[in-house]
């Protein structure tokens, strides 16, 4: 057999077993969507195994969260993969972006799990800095993207310098799904400053990266998922 015959071989192989892991948690979000491929929305969360079938104008942009792997696809058939997609037909761009999503869900994760805030409080003697409140992860862009769960609100506050503070419900933001984009009303928040999430019974400490930029970058690099994966 060719070289190419061979790989469809492969990935015809893959298909057949890719169905049944589409129902795994999630490790990738569709960043942008253009045409009209099915079972895939704008902001959409997908899982290792699911299947994307584009049109030959058909363009897919996802951002894995553990690897930080953006994909550009362009009329191909995809199966979603742990770190990247395996892609057959069509052609696929590849990026490498800064995030840390792979550390913001694990702290996500153990926070829900166990109820409990995943952060270390200071003596109130002292002055809060970077440091001493040892953020878990950082965030590479400027404005968040917030995932929210039914019926939650979520605060976000600046705990080494006072005043800056945000209360959201889903109620009148403009969300995707069940995001929410900072950079829909213009919201930023400060390079290098550190700051409380919570939602629920869930808290956990991050901070912005001293180049973090404006605008929609890369949503790996800006998500902010406070909730357990199951």
């Amino acid at each position: 057999m060719t070289r190419i015959t061979l790989a469809a071989v492969a990935f015809t192989a893959l298909l057949t077993i890719a169905v049944p892991a589409a129902a795994q948690a999630p490790v990738a979000l569709v960043e942008d969507v253009k045409g009209h491929p099915p079972g895939v929305e704008l902001m959409d969360y997908v899982g290792t195994g699911k299947i994307i079938r584009l049109g030959p104008a058909d363009t897919i942009v996802l951002g894995y969260l553990q690897s930080c792997q953006r994909e550009t696809i362009t009329g191909a058939t995809v199966v979603v993969g742990t770190e990247q997609s395996h892609v057959m037909d069509g052609a696929v761009t590849r990026e490498k972006t800064a995030c840390d999503a792979g550390k913001m869900l694990l702290t996500a994760e153990i926070a829900s799990k166990s109820g409990g805030t995943v952060f270390r409080d200071m003596p109130t003697t002292e002055k809060p800095s970077p440091l001493s409140l040892q953020p878990q992860f950082r965030l590479y862009g400027l404005s968040p993207v917030i995932d929210f769960k039914t019926g939650a609100v979520a605060v976000i506050e600046r705990v080494d310098r006072r005043g800056e503070r945000y209360v959201l419900t889903p109620a009148g933001l403009k969300l995707r799904g069940s995001l929410y984009d900072f950079a829909d009303d213009n919201k930023a928040l400060v390079r290098a400053g550190v700051y409380r999430a919570t939602m629920g019974r869930v808290q956990v400490v991050f901070q912005v990266d001293l180049n973090a930029q404006p605008g929609r970058g890369p949503i790996a690099g800006r998500l902010l998922r406070l909730q357990a994966s199951n």
